[in-house]
């Protein structure tokens, strides 16, 4: 059981620290609070881990998921720290922002479950996609380096490193299989961090200095702010992360041979949204389910529920030991930047997975995702678009994510179901995932299920 949970924690450990490496260093913390805030999202993440696995009452699908801070977030986070002025107030803005999300997702969750069918695979794939392409900038930021203003900035041995990491990330998922090939890209963290050290780039600084022992301080970054904007950016997000949550929840419910029904994904939506309403309190971010750790449970055939609880027991303890978290912070940021092509544009290419199945031979589908994706991508290709906008407009605006998602939702709508679009154009079914395990039984090709 300790070994198997130990496995879903490497799974997903590079996903949940890549969230507060982004937004820390967007926010300009010293590395001590950058560890702090490190911690506080892998010990939120073990607490949503077991509201979801165990559950309690009404909340928890009560299935082997593991929750951690969600990829989609990580944009409009970056959007209400580049529109606040003073960068110690982002913290407090975004997890007000999550708080009240997380509340009304929970108060939606029932909902929810009914109104999935208006997230088919034409939306979610074009929303995932936009959430690799968004972060890649933020790879290839990494890349060059820590300090833009520093002489070494985009240096070829800044570069060079990343180049490394990222070669030494593909061959072992080349070459390798198992539990080695799980965790490729931690492993490709650490062989990165020791060949940086000759080039006198790796700092243990922030181990030497971390306590053995330490707690998640309630609100350390300062009391939650509401904002409208950045509420109504993140309120998005839930959106998103709900459904991708549901496909997850339908996946995983036939790969354990207990289907999820409607009941099951309102209990786990449930969980998701309360994890996410109270890991602002210990200084986390939103919460939701972990895809790659359904691959992992498929793959092993170990599906008990209390396996993936005992990582989230791991996850806790990893967020009350500051040096434990302290590791991250030694990997150098071009490094980091290496890791992160791939595992940002893995986000990107589950994306591509899922519209696949989103049936693109049909011209409508084929305008929704083409300008939904033209959308999502102007923050990224022209980021002074939106510069005559108000500040507050531009939170939502410049996250190409939630404007990408409001465009797909609406087209959608427009296009395949409103005014007979259903019947001049026929609709792929919504959310199938749980087709890949029913192909399998019946010797066809299964289809990746979506996520990220």
């Amino acid at each position: 059981m300790a070994t198997s949970g130990l496995q879903h924690v490497a799974a997903m450990y590079a996903g949940v620290v890549a969230p507060p490496l982004i937004v820390g260093a967007a926010v300009g913390l010293s590395p001590a609070e950058l560890t702090f805030l490190t911690g506080a999202c892998l010990f939120t993440a073990g607490l949503a881990t077991f509201l979801q696995t165990l559950g309690i009452w009404k909340i928890g699908a009560r299935l082997p998921f593991v929750n951690g801070v969600t990829f989609a977030g990580v944009a409009p986070m970056i959007a209400v720290v580049n529109s606040t002025e003073d960068k110690r107030d982002a913290l407090p803005v975004i997890f007000g922002a999550v708080i009240v999300a997380g509340a009304l997702g929970f108060l939606a969750a029932p909902f929810f479950s009914k109104a999935v069918r208006f997230f088919p695979p034409v939306v979610t794939g074009t929303v995932i996609t936009l959430i690799g392409i968004s972060l890649m900038p933020v790879a290839f930021g990494w890349a060059q380096g820590p300090d833009p203003a520093a002489h070494d900035y985009g240096s070829a041995t800044n570069l060079g490193l990343a180049g490394a990491t990222l070669l030494i990330v593909l061959l072992l998922r080349r070459f390798t299989r198992g539990f080695v090939k799980q965790i490729a890209v931690l492993l490709g963290l650490v062989a990165g961090t020791l060949v940086a050290i000759p080039f006198g780039a790796t700092d243990f600084a922030p181990v030497a200095d971390a306590a053995v022992v330490g707690f998640p301080t309630p609100f350390h970054f300062g009391a939650p702010q509401f904002q409208l904007a950045a509420i109504v950016s993140l309120c998005v997000v839930m959106v998103v992360s709900m459904t991708e949550s549901t496909a997850d929840m339908l996946a995983l419910g036939e790969i354990v041979d207990r289907p999820a029904d409607e009941r099951t994904i309102a209990a786990g939506l449930r969980a998701d949204t309360l994890g996410s309403a109270i890991s602002p309190l210990f200084n986390g971010f939103m919460c939701s389910a972990f895809a790659q750790n359904i691959g992992l449970v498929a793959m092993t055939r170990i599906r008990s529920r209390y396996v993936v609880a005992t990582g989230g027991g791991f996850l806790v303890l990893m967020g009350l030991c500051p040096m434990a978290a302290s590791l991250i912070a030694v990997v150098p940021r071009p490094v980091l930047g290496g890791a992160g092509v791939v595992l940002f544009g893995s986000v990107a290419a589950s994306g591509i997975q899922t519209l696949v199945k989103a049936g693109l031979e049909k011209d409508n589908n084929v305008l929704i995702v083409a300008v939904s994706l033209a959308v999502g991508i102007i923050p990224i290709t022209a980021p002074e678009f939106y510069h005559a906008f108000p500040e507050t407009a531009k939170i939502i605006l410049d996250s190409g994510i939630s404007t990408g998602c409001v465009a797909a939702v609406a087209l959608n709508l427009v296009f395949n179901h409103l005014g007979g679009g259903r019947d001049r154009d026929e609709v792929t079914a919504p959310m199938e995932p749980g087709e890949e395990v029913a192909a399998r039984h019946a010797g066809g090709t299964p289809r990746t299920a979506p996520g990220v």
